[in-house]
């Protein structure tokens, strides 16, 4: 599939001293490949190694969420305690 693409790239800019809406075509073309190429995904890779990558960036995303989760709850636990408590006492 690369090779492919890499041919059709050289033909468009091969065409492009012809006219020079080819190059921007190849230009177009390079861009997508790279920006949304087949190993963008997750998953393997055809080279058979995992994709660390997005796993190291749901890690980081899931220790900060427990970081927070952890904070909020200290810093508000009286607050709570105490809004209970009122609720509790409204009650009776």
């Amino acid at each position: 599939m690369f090779v492919l693409l890499f041919i059709l790239v050289i033909v468009l800019f091969g065409f492009g001293f012809l006219n020079s809406i080819w190059w921007v075509a190849a230009a177009v073309l390079v861009y997508g490949a790279t920006r949304y190429g087949r190993d963008r995904g997750g998953g393997r890779s055809r080279s058979g190694s995992s994709d660390l990558g997005d796993y190291r960036d749901y890690q980081e995303r899931r220790d900060r969420r427990e970081r927070w989760d952890r904070r909020y709850r200290r810093q508000n636990r009286a607050r709570w305690r105490r809004e209970d408590r009122r609720d509790h006492e409204h009650r009776r």
